[in-house]
């Protein structure tokens, strides 16, 4: 396993349940290249770490994945959005993305 896929699943499996981080916050954090770096190695390697917890900058899931993450983030008391489509990145990203308060919130509010 190469030493990205080793540090994006390091993070990963640290979020806290009820708290996410997008993929741009954990390719900051291992300093991937970009976030797709980071939904790639998710893709191949994600079984075993709670994938669900990383999210879209707008705090959204991938289409592809929204039933599942959703019920699955939701199960988790994890804070939505009002409109229901995604999570409040103001209350529920995690602190380890060093956002101050949680100044960046959804782009839909």
């Amino acid at each position: 396993m190469s030493d990205l896929v080793e540090r994006v699943l390091g993070v990963v499996r640290q979020i806290p349940p009820g708290r996410v981080l997008t993929y741009g916050d954990v390719a900051a954090l291992v300093t991937a290249t970009s976030p797709r770096d980071v939904g790639q190695v998710l893709l191949r390697h994600g079984d075993d770490v709670p994938w669900w917890r990383v999210l879209l900058a707008d705090g959204t899931p991938a289409e592809h994945l929204r039933d599942r993450q959703l019920a699955l983030l939701r199960a988790e008391g994890t804070p939505m959005a009002a409109f229901g489509e995604g999570v409040d990145l103001r209350r529920a990203r995690w602190e380890a993305a060093g956002h101050d308060g949680g100044t960046q919130g959804s782009l839909f509010d």
